[in-house]
């Protein structure tokens, strides 16, 4: 999105909003800043430095993240006109939080050289762990699913984080 001065934001018939510009800075593929308005974040960049009192637009490339882009874009635009943003794109959900966090702690775990029982037994407790039929038991499954799970995450599945879940996955 392509916005780097905080002078056109704000015109003169809007009211005066809570807007901070944060860091400010250039990178070898042009300028990159933090707009704080209200309690929220936007990141922006631009491809020339911020000039004062000038216009600014939004391009949005017709790329596999143009609809991420459009809802940062809008919510940035309800932001700066004074209106509730609206929520965060994706935010994650309980179960799924969860179980990100049980993922990246079996993967500790396993790079730590725990084996799947003993990290089944720390996620799951020992009680449930049996002491026969361990190679055929679903904690076992679901603790090499988690730790593989975890390894996806390491590997660069985080940024999957930043996409919303298509209907298709």
């Amino acid at each position: 999105m392509t916005v780097a001065s905080t002078a056109d934001l704000v015109s003169a018939s809007q009211p005066l909003l809570d807007l901070t510009v944060g860091q400010v800075r250039r990178a070898v593929d042009g300028w990159h800043a933090v707009l704080r308005i209200g309690a929220i974040d936007h990141r922006v960049w631009s491809k020339e430095p911020p000039v004062l009192g000038a216009s600014y637009a939004a391009e949005l490339p017709f790329d596999s993240d143009l609809e991420e882009r459009a809802y940062a874009a809008r919510r940035l635009w309800r932001a700066i006109s004074g209106r509730a943003p609206g929520p965060a794109f994706h935010q994650l959900s309980k179960q799924r939080r969860e179980r990100l966090s049980a993922a990246i702690r079996a993967l500790d775990a396993r790079s730590a050289g725990g084996s799947y029982r003993t990290i089944a037994e720390a996620l799951f407790g020992k009680k449930r762990i049996p002491d026969r039929a361990w190679k055929t038991h679903d904690l076992r499954n679901r603790t090499i699913r988690l730790v593989q799970g975890g390894l996806a995450l390491m590997r660069g599945g985080y940024r999957k984080l930043l996409r919303p879940r298509r209907k298709d996955e």
